[in-house]
């Protein structure tokens, strides 16, 4: 019995602060993070019938509509921030204050100086803050980075995120919904791009330029082009949430061959290394487990588990550089969200 209590204190006691698809989607595959333990979730007096459902359904310890109740009811260490962009930077910081770890969704924050705001709180606190960003926990991401040397001198990156969004007909119509919304945080950039510059960003790190060529409707960038200049390596970052492609995909070019990612970066289902002949060299597909968001809340778990400062530090500097892009294309293009 006192083992099993043991055991019990080592997982991670998460409360998940949302209730809208990323968290329907997360919660499929927490039958099999052994070291979580599902303590609370917490939403909208609205979303209380939704709440309860998923609690039943998950076996969570405790349903609140109050988060200050929550943190003060509730025996939780750790928050999955997973509410619309506009909020992750106020309950990120309430569960930070109150000694609480965080994994916020993406995009981390809004603007880069919440995004700084938070970091310091952590810092000075020795508490965990992570994004939950599956593209740099993923195996097939892990693996790629080490082929990279193959490809010789990199010269080129393209990747594009490009998916018909099913709220753009209601907000061509007028229906300003949060996806579309500039006053939440919404727009192409912040959602799908958002995978294309961790990809990019994870592999190279913090460009010299940044340029992004925007379609804006109503305000908000529907669509557009992102540019990011590493002197002797050009990439660019396509997401568009207006239009789509057949595929998604993610190129690297050296002058020694090629690399195709298959899929989109925030899944990596598998890559492809070809010669400069055109001809398959190998094909890759190491991912341990079918969904995406497995691995990184298995490393969040670990993470937390071990209180591995280093590894925080190491993410943390990951997700600076890509909120600082995310700032200067904000700025290059005028676009201002709020």
């Amino acid at each position: 019995m006192e083992l099993i209590k043991d055991l019990e204190a080592l997982k991670m006691k998460l409360a998940i602060i949302g209730s809208g698809n990323i968290v329907h989607d997360f919660l499929t595959i927490t039958k099999d993070l052994k070291e979580t333990q599902l303590t609370a979730i917490i939403g909208t007096n609205r979303s209380i019938d939704v709440l309860q459902q998923l609690q039943n359904e998950y076996h969570i310890g405790q349903v609140f509509t109050d988060f200050g109740e929550a943190l003060q009811k509730s025996d939780f260490d750790t928050v999955y921030v997973a509410v619309p962009n506009f909020l992750h930077y106020q309950f990120a910081k309430k569960a930070l204050e109150n000694g609480k770890n965080v994994i916020s969704e993406k995009p981390f924050t809004v603007k880069f100086q919440e995004f700084e705001d938070l970091k310091k709180i952590a810092l000075e606190k020795h508490l965990i803050l992570l994004e939950a960003i599956t593209t740099q926990y993923l195996q097939n991401f892990l693996d790629l980075k080490k082929k990279l040397p193959e490809l010789g001198d990199l010269k080129i990156i393209e990747s594009n995120y490009s998916q018909y969004s099913s709220r753009y007909d209601a907000f061509k119509a007028g229906e300003i919904l949060p996806a579309f919304d500039p006053k939440k945080g919404g727009g192409a950039l912040m959602d799908l791009n958002i995978y294309n510059i961790h990809f990019i960003v994870g592999l190279l790190g913090r460009p010299k330029q940044v340029s992004y060529l925007p379609n804006i409707e109503r305000n908000i960038d529907t669509s557009g082009i992102l540019t990011l200049d590493y002197g002797s390596v050009k990439a660019v970052a396509i997401g568009a949430k207006d239009s789509v492609i057949p595929f998604r995909s993610s190129v690297i070019q050296g002058n020694r061959g090629s690399i195709v990612v298959n899929g989109p970066a925030n899944e990596m289902k598998s890559f492809d290394i070809y010669d400069n002949d055109k001809e398959l060299v190998e094909k890759i597909d190491h991912n341990v487990y079918p969904h995406r968001m497995y691995q990184e809340f298995v490393e969040f778990e670990r993470i937390i588990r071990t209180h591995d400062l280093q590894a925080v530090s190491k993410h943390l500097q990951h997700s600076e550089d890509v909120m600082w892009v995310v700032k200067k294309a904000l700025e290059s293009a005028n676009l201002k969200l709020d």
